[in-house]
């Protein structure tokens, strides 16, 4: 695929995916808003729950769609469709294994839900209901929707977004009006989520049939092909420690909240952590669309261009965290204050920690490539970040409470995702030394600390109080075009890597 056609394509899924993540973000926002104004905090901070011991079976996946996505790009470049079939047949043969564990250790969970959610003030079969639900649901994905890898390896995840996303916004309406308007309102919202998952399976395979007519897997040799492409097993056995310290990062905190603290706590935290994810899955969203592109850029093998993209890539992602943390940090409190009232606003510290997460979790550019080469040897790091993670949070809840949990959460990310990561790409994938990440990861903090200083410092002269939505959204419009505007000029004058990216869009752009 030549460099024009993969930016295209890039382009192409980012702007697909940034409309639909900025819909689904803000009926998601509407969605938690009436779900706490009809039926309590205590029902959100179970639902949150429910899924975050979901998130915990779901490590049975043990990595297989990256390590899929890594044995595809190769044969996808050379149009191998029957490598590509008897890859997909390996998968498919391994969810379907997966499927029968989820099933089997949901079905051991539930009978615990009694001791569990023994604090719960709210009859038992909510937790039963929406646990259920979730669970039927992610059995849907093992055993239907596998295939769908092949469309994001290929770079169509557009298509994915379309069905998945479209179905998402369509779901969130029925649930809004649902809650809203009927009595059995929280009854309603799981019937929703279950038949919506039912129709998401059915969009998209007749898309994948559509956009590969020749992709027929037979999961019936799906074990002789295992052996036959025994690089996935190797692979999928290194990203299990992978998949496990992501799972820890990402679902255990709620999980130390309720033990330590309550339900209604992990409401709170959920609020803000929903803001601070949501605007994290929009940037991670518009830039998981050129993974596929780094994958087949790998498969070229020139490391000049590899190398090149990667500080433009890395540049351009550090700004746009930059500019969004910015707007998180101005305005959060004041949008919490507006959508759900100030008796859920967080404390100042836990705040700046998850703006500092945030940041952390968008300028994660070392991922894709890592992913890209396939390197995924390096077990240890997640188990020492699984350990840290799990660790620190708990000892630090422990005596400083949810303030202590995020920072146990933030240690483990900058200690392994900030230092480690970086090195291992470097050295195992590049190949050049470290000092070149160092000296460009140095030069854009200092251009995101100059920015953000200066424009502090005019922020101060501003007028930002809200009374009403309207007031809110010209606030956050000051905010955004003050640190935008001079932000950009800084980056645009002073960083190279930079002027090079967006001379590459606006060249996109300009063909169009």
């Amino acid at each position: 695929m030549s460099e024009n056609n993969r930016t295209t394509q890039s382009i192409k899924n980012a702007r697909v995916s940034l409309f639909f993540s900025i819909l689904v973000l803000i009926l998601g926002f509407f969605s938690r808003k009436i779900l706490i104004d009809c039926l309590g905090a205590e029902v959100l901070g179970l639902n949150t729950t429910a899924t975050n011991l979901l998130g915990f079976l779901n490590l049975a996946e043990l990595g297989i769609s990256a390590a899929v996505s890594y044995t595809l790009y190769t044969p996808l470049y050379q149009k191998d469709y029957e490598a590509i079939n008897e890859i997909v047949a390996v998968q498919g043969w391994l969810y379907r294994r997966i499927a029968y564990i989820v099933l089997v250790g949901g079905t051991i969970l539930m009978c615990f839900f009694p001791w569990i959610f023994a604090k719960m003030e709210l009859p038992l079969w909510y937790a039963y209901g929406s646990f259920g639900v979730l669970l039927l649901a992610a059995m849907l994905g093992y055993i239907i929707n596998y295939q769908q890898i092949v469309l994001s390896a290929d770079q169509q995840e557009y298509k994915i977004i379309y069905n998945v996303q479209g179905v998402r916004v369509l779901k969130l309406l029925m649930q809004i009006v649902g809650i809203g308007y009927f009595q059995q309102g929280y009854v309603y919202w799981l019937v929703v989520e279950l038949v919506m998952s039912v129709v998401t399976c059915f969009f998209l395979n007749k898309t994948i049939h559509k956009s590969f007519p020749w992709l027929h897997p037979d999961l019936s040799k799906g074990k002789m092909l295992s052996r036959k492409h025994a690089e996935i097993i190797r692979k999928i056995k290194q990203l299990f420690f992978h998949k496990f310290a992501t799972y820890v990062l990402g679902q255990t905190s709620p999980l130390i909240i309720y033990a330590f603290l309550s339900l209604t706590v992990v409401a709170v935290y959920g609020n803000y952590m929903l803001l601070v994810v949501s605007i994290s899955m929009i940037i991670t969203s518009i830039f998981n669309g050129m993974n596929a592109g780094i994958g087949n850029l790998v498969a070229e093998g020139d490391k000049y261009k590899i190398l090149s993209f990667f500080r433009e890539y890395t540049v351009s992602r550090y700004w746009l965290a930059s500019v969004i943390c910015f707007c998180l940090f101005h305005l959060s409190h004041s949008f919490m204050s507006l959508w759900i009232g100030e008796g859920y606003l967080l404390d100042s510290t836990s705040f700046t920690l998850l703006v500092v997460y945030a940041f952390v979790t968008m300028t994660r550019t070392n991922d894709s490539f890592i992913s890209a080469y396939g390197l995924f040897q390096d077990i240890y790091a997640p188990v020492i970040e699984a350990t840290l993670n799990l660790g620190l949070s708990i000892l630090l809840g422990y005596y400083y409470g949810l303030p202590g949990i995020t920072l146990g959460v933030l240690i483990s990310l900058l200690l392994v995702v900030c230092c480690w990561k970086p090195y291992f790409l470097y050295t195992r994938g590049f190949k050049v030394p470290i000092w070149s990440y160092l000296f460009l990861i140095g030069k854009i903090m200092c251009l995101v600390i100059v920015s953000w200083c200066i424009s502090r410092f005019f922020l101060e002269y501003i007028t930002l109080s809200c009374i009403n939505l309207m007031d809110w959204i010209f606030s956050s419009l000051k905010v955004l075009l003050l640190y935008g505007v001079f932000s950009l000029c800084v980056f645009q004058m002073l960083d190279r890597n930079f002027r090079a990216f967006t001379k590459r869009i606006f060249q996109l752009i300009k063909r169009k």
